[in-house]
């Protein structure tokens, strides 16, 4: 119907008859039936996606898990690191496990992926920024101006070229000297002489390089000597020439033994079978962030430069946050040393105000060196094995502190120094070579605190070979969390100790006379025991 007209001409629609009504109510039912359908398909796609993708990352997490679970395997199998010195691991024949290199992360680089242990991180980032607010304040409401130019900084870092130029020439000796020699003893064995008299070409050559790392000794200390070089340019120095010079044992010590076990084969020519390692074998260990040497270790696919210039910011950052900590809490109380300050009250006063910078300042260069610094180099040469450290905090015995702080220098003392002494004294001496090994670990820590400090005061000698190597079997095979506690107490306190200890006695050198006139005896007399302030020492 087409419908009647109203008043104003306008035709008036008639309401829907009820069959109209039926086909509406069918067509709008449709509708939503198909948009329901729609929708349901949607959700049946999204939640299809979401299944996969939840599959995905639970096979990735498996394999994950399971490679973990492998490593832990191989570790626990033949590691050097997982090793007890107080009861070692052996193999069936006796002898003890070599260290094995698999592809792994360092365990803070996992751990930061966990949002809790990352705002840890956060924190001390947080710290740092105070810090510098702290200064920068104190600066403008001291004098009135802010002084950015890190004056400790500049001196500490002094004479940068010089610097630069010896680990040049201390790198050079390594390559241009220590290899050429090894291969020429190595090649030169079928020779007369040395079959004529093996032990005495032998020893020649053993002598050659122990006269080789007497001069490694030597020069550098002549260059630091000559240049009278700053604190951190000489611990440069100092921890280069002993990395060079673990690094060049290493690599003797387990080439000297594959050349000695060598027989050649009937027929062949012997120099062209001897196992000399590769010059490009030898040149990535030099670089490579381990102190054990072998032919080839395992690699990442490829660099993430990224990764290497987040990790070389972090060193800068450290590198700040070390020079906050001694500005504000370390220069302020011992720069002006007196004989006062060599008091019992003043002395336990000093240690307990220092033991929480002190503490700071060894996770600062914890995660500087051992984390930042070995990533970002073994990230640049793609090396595998990036477990430079353990859960050391997590530990409740100072045996498996020791073992879990430094890997890559208990790797090496446990491959040259522990095994060796073991394997020259039998099983019976174990404590023998465990404490051979603390004793030359600690005569190469006072060695560089020697050096770069200019004065010899034995205070981690004593505390690090004294009650360190006591409280091993004091805390051994404990469990319980409260010896973690007892742990991190007795690090509080000795790092309070050290640097009381040390500051005091630096600005004593500062602020006292010598001891005598003779420059061998005040190297080794404490000058802070004996002080006696001159007139005008002090400002």
């Amino acid at each position: 119907m087409d419908g009647a007209v109203d008043a104003h001409g306008k035709k008036r629609q008639d309401p829907p008859s009820a069959a109209e009504g039926a086909v509406a109510s069918h067509t709008n039912g449709a509708m939503g039936s198909i948009q329901k359908k729609l929708e349901l398909s949607r959700l049946r796609e999204k939640i299809h996606h979401t299944r996969n993708d939840l599959l995905h990352d639970l096979n990735r997490n498996v394999d994950d898990f399971v490679q973990d679970v492998l490593s832990q395997v191989e570790q626990s199998i033949a590691p050097p690191s997982d090793l007890s010195w107080s009861s070692p691991a052996r193999e069936k024949d006796g002898s003890l496990p070599d260290k094995v290199f698999v592809c792994r992360n360092s365990v803070l680089t996992d751990l930061f992926e966990i949002d809790h242990i990352r705002t840890i991180y956060n924190i001390f980032s947080a710290i740092l920024i105070v810090f510098a607010m702290n200064t920068l304040l104190h600066d403008l409401m001291e004098y009135g101006r802010i002084d950015l130019k890190f004056e400790l900084i500049r001196w500490a870092f002094g004479h940068f070229p010089i610097v630069m130029s010896t680990w040049v020439c201390m790198k050079l000796s390594t390559v241009l000297i220590l290899y050429p020699a090894f291969c020429r003893w190595a090649t030169q064995r079928s020779g007369w002489f040395a079959r004529s008299s093996p032990r005495v070409y032998n020893l020649s050559w053993t002598f050659a390089y122990v006269m080789f790392q007497v001069a490694f000794l030597i020069f550098p200390l002549r260059v630091i000597s000559i240049y009278h070089l700053p604190l951190a340019s000489t611990l440069a120095i100092t921890m280069e020439q002993a990395r060079l010079i673990m690094k060049a044992h290493a690599f003797v010590r387990e080439n000297a033994t594959k050349v000695l076990h060598f027989k050649p084969k009937s027929g062949g020519r012997e120099s062209s079978e001897v196992p000399i390692p590769a010059f490009s074998h030898y040149l990535y260990f030099l670089f490579a962030p381990t102190l054990v040497y072998r032919d080839s270790y395992p690699r990442s696919p490829a660099c993430r430069w990224d990764y290497v210039f987040t990790n070389l910011a972090q060193v800068v950052a450290c590198l700040l946050y070390t020079y906050y900590i001694f500005i504000r809490f370390c220069v302020p109380v011992f720069k002006n040393f007196t004989e006062d300050h060599v008091t019992s009250k003043r002395i336990i006063l000093s240690v307990f105000s220092c033991m929480l910078p002190g503490t700071l300042a060894l996770f600062v260069g914890f995660f500087a060196i051992l984390h930042s610094w070995l990533n970002a180099f073994a990230e640049m040469l793609r090396f595998g094995d990036r477990l430079f450290y353990k859960d050391w905090w997590n530990s409740t015995s100072f045996a498996n502190y020791y073992r879990t702080w430094n890997v890559v220098v208990h790797d090496w003392l446990y491959t040259y120094v522990y095994k060796d002494v073991y394997w020259l004294l039998g099983r019976e001496q174990r404590s023998v070579a465990m404490f051979t090994v603390f004793l030359i670990s600690a005569m190469f820590h006072e060695y560089i605190l020697a050096v770069s400090f200019g004065f010899c005061y034995p205070v981690l000698f004593i505390m690090f070979a004294g009650g360190g190597f006591s409280f091993i079997f004091l805390t051994n095979k404990r469990k319980q969390r409260t010896w973690n506690i007892f742990m991190w107490v007795s690090l509080f306190t000795g790092n309070g100790i050290l640097m009381t200890l040390y500051s005091m006695e630096w600005y004593a050198r500062e602020n006292c006379p010598p001891f005598s006139d003779s420059r061998i005896v005040d190297y080794f007399v404490p000058r802070s025991w004996i002080c006696r302030i001159l007139p005008d020492a002090l400002p």
